[in-house]
């Protein structure tokens, strides 16, 4: 195995190697601080400026922001540390132990999106730090699995700042310039419980919430033709209604009932419009009705992202790559970054499809092209 193969491999084994779980359920979630202090110690020894910012208050979870150069422009490659949870049992190696097999590197964030980190630092390691002429910028974040707080951490603090910005999310080396946006919302019924046995002791909730369904159906179709973009696979925006709770007997009426959705609004719409269009329709229904509705955010929402076509990164990615720029349905750290002034893609190795599951991998064949690709794009930002 060449010298510089086995330094990624050993790298990734060891970001693998260092659990950093992140997830809205407390006995999930852990820091991801561990896997900083390895990005940092590494980056240093090249000759990077390092800083870590705190996302909490104890360190344990913090964002790095690492860079080579200096001036105004520049270009920043930047991924999550963070890993959903995984099920050990349904994995046929060591989630947590860097597996080659079948020209595959198996482990939990292998491609989402660990793997992304030693393929940069070997792009970086070609160059000398008197080559550049404008800043190159490794970003890691925390929390991007489950709050996002790392990168809103960023885009409230204005740093970093570049040129470009090229997020390594798994898109199998194709670039992604559009993808949805996420809310979570929570929608609760209140009314008055009573006897079954008479309608007029009560104000079902039930009933109520058949209503706000109903309702949140009809707006479902009001986005669709509102928002539409073939650009898309699903070429609407999406409103599923997740889960429902209510009630507690079926002999009395029932008192109240909760319903969760998620809404993923396309490019061009506005999370905060629409959360206002809901709450304007949820108000009406309970005037009508005589209940108490009470709509309230499940998460703090990420906004639909988009980069123009015509973009210089856009561009040049897709002249680099061969391949026409792209949606996805996933939701990433883009906006945050485009916040920050700068031209936004998404664009790494690996494939979505292996996110999120049992058997996470990496392709070998992946390593060397994304190498490249990284280099290239250095040497048209920084040099």
């Amino acid at each position: 195995m060449p010298l510089f193969e086995k330094r990624i491999f050993d790298q990734l084994r060891q970001l693998v190697g260092t659990p950093s779980v992140s997830s809205t359920d407390p006995g999930w979630d852990q820091g991801n601080r561990a896997v900083i202090d390895l990005l940092a110690s590494w980056l240093a020894d090249m000759g990077f400026q390092v800083d870590i910012q705190n996302v909490t208050a104890d360190g344990n979870k913090a964002n790095l922001i690492a860079t080579l150069g200096s001036g105004p422009g520049g270009l920043v490659l930047a991924g999550h540390t963070d890993t959903v949870p995984f099920d050990e049992g349904r994995w046929e190696s060591d989630p947590l132990a860097l597996t080659e097999r079948d020209s595959r590197l198996y482990g939990l964030g292998s491609t989402d999106m660990k793997g992304f980190f030693p393929l940069a630092i070997a792009a970086a390691s070609a160059f000398t730090a008197d080559q550049f002429q404008q800043p190159l910028i490794l970003l890691a974040t925390a929390d991007e699995e489950s709050s996002m707080s790392g990168a809103r951490q960023l885009a409230a603090a204005g740093r970093p700042k570049a040129r470009a910005a090229i997020i390594g999310e798994p898109t199998s080396l194709v670039p992604v310039r559009m993808h949805k946006g996420i809310m979570m919302e929570s929608v609760r019924v209140t009314g008055r419980a009573g006897h079954s046995s008479n309608p007029q002791l009560g104000n079902s909730a039930l009933e109520g919430m058949h209503a706000v369904m109903s309702d949140l159906m009809a707006y479902r179709q009001e986005l669709a033709a509102r928002y539409s973009n073939d650009f898309f696979q699903v070429a609407f925006p999406t409103l599923n209604l997740g889960c429902i709770h209510g009630g507690d007997s079926p002999n009395r009426i029932c008192g109240s009932a909760e319903l969760h959705f998620d809404l993923r609004l396309t490019p061009g719409g506005s999370n905060a419009t629409v959360r206002a269009e809901i709450q304007q329709r949820m108000q009406v229904l309970a005037a009508q009705r005589g209940l108490d509705i009470e709509l309230r955010p499940l998460i703090e929402e990420i906004g639909p992202f988009e980069q123009g076509a015509q973009s210089e990164l856009v561009q040049l990615a897709e002249k680099l790559t061969g391949h026409t720029a792209e949606a996805v349905a996933f939701a990433t750290e883009a906006p945050f970054l485009q916040q920050l002034g700068m031209e936004t893609i998404v664009m790494g190795p690996g494939s979505i499809d292996r996110a999120h599951q049992p058997n996470e991998y990496l392709e070998l064949e992946q390593i060397q092209p994304c190498i490249a690709l990284l280099q290239q794009c250095i040497r048209h930002y920084c040099l």
